[in-house]
């Protein structure tokens, strides 16, 4: 019997070109920490913003959804943006704009200078966060050097929502609130010192490929008046005519926006990227699964404040766990399971994974310890390094080097609509049911305990969803059956 012969090793780098690739990563990596920091940082900074400029509890929460609006809304457009005039150039831009707008927020004095400058600071993230994947892509080629990049990409993502909570209490109590935005300054001109020689210049495709001025209006009012609609949820109620009313039109929009890109000559969006069922599955997969793992980071944070007592420094180092796991998997063994097993197996483990946290989870005590109650949702929340990269490697399985900033922005987009949704739809479950049991006699954390147990019930059905997106979506299509050939007749083959 003969020999398989080996298949063909991937041709070797040179090796000043091999560790560029990777300095590269590390500068992106790098900001898209800075940006994913900034968002978790802010919120336990809240209540000092409130008294020092003071804010109204209303106009409060515009300090989180000034920067979520804007970043939501322009990441389409940025990554295609980002494919047309080069996603080298978008990347440095969007990263000048973060920082200067963080040193605006550093310096405000008033509130509607500090909503303006978290407004600037969204744009910057949208710009700089919708090329990055686009750019990793593209560098890295070979299944396995992608796998790994893709996984560091992702550790990012998830523990700088964690560390962003542990450094937000640690700056706000040790210095003041100011200072969560000066932090991003040396990061930020470090970051652009070391892009300038270590990505690599892409001249783009030009505007004339897609300068689709009414598109590019369509979809980012669209988005715009979505998240709008989404994150008011959490203020006029699910079922509100306000928030209702808004998101409707904000889908309108982006219909209207679907079929001008059908007919339009240099559509801004080429709807061939929409075609991949790995695309169209893992984007759904993951607005499903990142509504229910921010809820999580947001409510689990509540209930150890509000129920168990915990500081907010203390919720921080609580949490940590979670990012430490997620990111022990994500760099360690997501790679080498995606390499041996398929994207696919490994997201649907961890699927199982995060569905078993959450549903822990649901039977929260009102008179909960750590150890027993929590620790072993953090320990089940390492399903995520293993959902994370699966879902961007998919996500990003279609895109050919002239998309890939468009595969980008449209994976980031359905990042951001997943965790806006999610808080918001969740949170208000979770009031009115606590709402509801305390007029009904219970004790205020016997109140508070019921609806977060709601709460992480419903997110629990929502990775169940997820899963079952991933399963009949992300399939493999059969084989086509091979047909018997002219020159010889057909013949039963037993197969080795």
């Amino acid at each position: 019997m003969s020999a398989t012969p080996a298949a063909p090793a991937a041709p070797a780098q040179p090796e000043g070109l091999a560790r560029s690739r990777w300095l590269a990563l590390g500068v992106i990596a790098t900001g898209t920490l800075m940006i994913i920091l900034d968002g978790s940082i802010v919120t336990v900074a809240l209540p000092a913003m409130q008294s020092d400029l003071n804010f109204t509890p209303t106009g409060l929460s515009w300090v989180v959804n000034a920067y979520l609006i804007a970043f939501g809304s322009l990441l389409l457009l940025a990554g295609r943006l980002g494919d047309l005039l080069g996603r080298k150039r978008m990347f440095l831009a969007g990263t000048g704009v973060f920082t200067a707008a963080s040193l605006l927020a550093g310096l405000a004095t008033s509130p509607a200078v500090l909503l303006a400058a978290r407004f600037l600071q969204g744009v910057g993230s949208a710009m700089a966060a919708a090329v990055g994947l686009g750019i990793l892509v593209t560098l890295f080629a070979d299944p396995r050097e992608r796998a790994r990049a893709i996984g560091v990409f992702s550790f990012t993502g998830a523990a700088g929502a964690s560390i962003g909570q542990v450094l937000g209490g640690v700056l706000t109590d040790a210095l003041d609130w100011h200072w969560i935005f000066f932090i991003n300054l040396p990061i930020g001109a470090a970051v652009l010192a070391l892009a300038l020689p270590a990505l690599p210049a892409d001249r783009g495709l030009g505007l004339r490929a897609g300068a689709d001025a009414w598109g590019a209006l369509l979809i980012t009012a669209g988005l715009m008046l979505g998240i709008y609609g989404v994150v008011s949820i959490e203020a006029h109620g699910v079922g509100s005519w306000q928030a209702a009313g808004t998101i409707v039109a904000g889908l309108a929009l982006v219909a209207a926006f679907v079929v001008r890109q059908a007919r339009a000559r240099t559509p801004l969006m080429p709807l061939r990227i929409l075609r991949s069922r790995a695309v169209v599955g893992a984007n759904v997969t993951q607005i499903l699964t990142l509504a229910a793992m921010f809820a999580f980071q947001v409510l689990a944070a509540l209930y150890m404040q509000q129920v168990l007592g915990y500081g907010a420094l203390e919720t921080g180092l609580a949490m940590l766990p979670a990012a430490v796991m997620i990111g022990a998997v994500s760099l360690g063994a997501s790679a080498r399971l995606a390499a041996r097993f398929g994207e696919r197996r490994v997201l649907l483990a961890g699927l199982v994974l995060l569905a078993g946290a959450l549903g822990y989870l649901a039977r929260v005590p009102v008179q909960g310890a750590y150890v027993p109650d929590l620790l072993p949702v953090m320990l089940l929340v390492s399903g995520g390094g293993l959902v994370l990269p699966a879902l961007a490697g998919l996500g990003m399985s279609a895109a050919s080097e002239e998309d890939a900033g468009l595969a980008s922005g449209l994976f980031n987009t359905t990042q951001q609509i997943g965790m806006a949704l999610g808080v918001a739809v969740l949170s208000t479950l979770a009031a009115s049911r606590a709402d509801s049991l305390a007029s009904g006699g219970s004790s205020p954390a016997a109140a508070l305990t019921g609806g977060y147990r709601l709460a992480f019930a419903v997110g629990a059905g929502l990775i169940g969803a997820a899963f079952l997106v991933a399963l009949f979506v992300l399939r493999r299509p059969a084989a086509p059956t091979p047909q018997p050939t002219r020159e010889a007749p057909a013949t039963t083959v037993t197969a080795a």
